[in-house]
């Protein structure tokens, strides 16, 4: 039986949503103070949250962000019996979100010097950088640049741990005015609130997707639109639900057309909607993501880096991760990695510089909706080693120094952004698509890729992970398991 492999989103930086328990019980006083806890009260779908709240009152919580669009409150209490109190005529369900979450990993910096800035230029091939960008080329870039190179009237929502606004690449690219800090559950617009503190994971994102053409650094996907910050990572490395409650919200209230979401829910990989414990997250992530869309986004999301068949759930014994882990098998398909799983989503696998699925990726046929650039550090040597520029280069900032820079990294949160600029040169391209529309074009455009023949498994020489453990089986004809629609191309995308 096969187990579910607990892998960062990004094999060098990731975010994880943290997942509280739903109690249940009658309303009556706290009988003593316990630590300040974060709670997610959820009313019936359609319902006023004014029932919510004034329980929420009782049961001695203050309630710190209202989202009566979709019937959910961000509480704060110190009563340690909120969540059994809170209970009863409209409040749904609760769920405490302290204390879970995984621990963001970075990357590597590559500095250049001002020696190898040229004058700017409208050819991304012209960027000092690009010749290092293998990624560009395999979704052709350039082509794409010579008919559009993306309009300002997009704007993509990167929800992440912030973008550096001094970097040179990306200061121009940054709609400063619809960017904001989602930490807590409640918005800071302030630019050092969404500036990166302790990770540079959404300046690397924010790069793939738009970094300028202007002679410095890298070439961006779609240099002529925006990107919002919208901070959702705390300084401890963490993502929790209610920020990315709020990071849905206000992308959906703020004119945004596409988010990039580089994450899973936490503490459980496979978030069931039949488990009790599960379900209060993932119906206020559902709502938030169904609003949003109802709105105009199109959220796109990255696969996971478990090597996991996401369309065959067995079993899961690696999870919760802030915990003891439990053994939960017979899984079913309501059992989702969100937000990769939700209605409506576009779910991104990765390859590396062969084209061929990245060792790590998750797959899935009917969950896989398209592929582009990751990067594969290993495949060059089965494995046994590897090299650091088969990954991802993209813009970064040194969160120690307070220093931008220039860096790889690799995994499906590499992959996401890259499909996420490519809908953004389609969306410019050919304004006013709506979300539903705009994901058929992005997997039309796609170029088809083929099942490689039997078991594949590009790191059998891993020196940690064993022979078998990235073996992979792709399902499926022209879509398949490994590659959805195939991968993503630019200038099909603007033709």
């Amino acid at each position: 039986m096969k187990n579910l492999r607990r892998k960062t989103l990004a094999a060098a930086s990731a975010v994880t949503l943290g997942v509280g328990l739903a109690l249940t019980g009658g309303l009556a006083p706290a009988a003593a103070a316990g630590p300040d806890t974060t709670f997610l009260v959820l009313a019936p779908q359609g319902a006023s949250t004014g029932s919510a709240a004034a329980r929420v009152a009782a049961a001695n919580g203050t309630v710190v962000a209202t989202y009566d669009k979709i019937g959910v409150l961000v509480v704060r209490s110190t009563n340690p019996d909120f969540a059994t109190q809170v209970k009863g005529a409209g409040v749904e369900s609760v769920a405490a979100t302290t204390g879970l979450g995984t621990a963001l990993e970075e990357g590597e910096t590559l500095e250049v010097s001002a020696a190898d800035a040229a004058n700017a230029t409208a050819n991304p091939t012209a960027e000092p950088l690009y010749g290092q960008q293998w990624d560009m080329d395999m979704i052709h870039l350039p082509q794409a640049h010579a008919i559009n190179a993306g309009s300002a009237d997009v704007v993509v929502g990167v929800l992440d741990s912030g973008i550096s606004s001094t970097h040179p690449d990306l200061a121009t690219q940054i709609a400063k005015d619809k960017s904001t800090s989602c930490l807590g559950g409640t918005v800071d617009t302030a630019e050092a609130a969404w500036n990166p503190t302790t990770s540079d994971h959404g300046t690397h994102v924010a790069g793939t997707i738009a970094a300028a053409v202007n002679g410095v650094g890298v070439a961006g996907i779609a240099p002529g639109v925006k990107v919002a910050a919208v901070k959702v990572v705390n300084d401890d490395g963490f993502i929790f639900p209610e920020a990315a409650v709020c990071g849905f919200m206000w992308a959906a209230d703020h004119g945004m057309q596409l988010t990039n979401n580089s994450y899973f829910i936490d503490p459980w990989e496979l978030n069931c909607r039949n488990d009790a414990r599960q379900r209060p997250v993932w119906q206020a992530v559902q709502r938030a993501i169904r609003y949003s869309s109802n709105k105009g986004v199109l959220n796109v999301a990255s696969a996971g880096n478990s090597n996991y068949d996401l369309a065959h759930k067995i079993s899961d014994f690696g999870s919760p991760n802030n915990g003891t882990p439990e053994e939960r098998e017979n899984l079913t398909n309501a059992c989702l990695d969100l937000p990769a799983e939700a209605p409506g989503v576009v779910t991104v696998s990765a390859v590396g510089p062969t084209g061929e699925k990245s060792f790590y990726s998750s797959y899935g046929q009917g969950v896989i909706d398209v592929t582009a650039p990751g990067g594969d550090s290993r495949f060059r040597t089965s494995g046994v080693s590897g090299t650091t520029t088969d990954q991802i280069l993209s813009t970064t900032f040194n969160t120690a120094t307070r220093t931008n820079g220039w860096g790889y990294k690799q995994g499906t949160s590499m992959s996401g952004p890259h499909a996420a600029g490519v809908a953004a040169l389609a969306l410019s391209a050919h304004p006013g698509m709506a979300p539903g529309q705009l994901a058929a074009f992005l997997e039309r455009t796609s170029v088809a890729q083929s099942c490689p023949d039997g078991v594949y498994n590009p790191a059998p020489l891993h020196p940690t992970a064993g022979p078998t453990f990235y073996n992979a089986t792709c399902s499926g004809g022209e879509r398949n398991s490994f590659y959805g629609a195939g991968m993503v191309d630019a200038y099909n995308a603007v033709k």
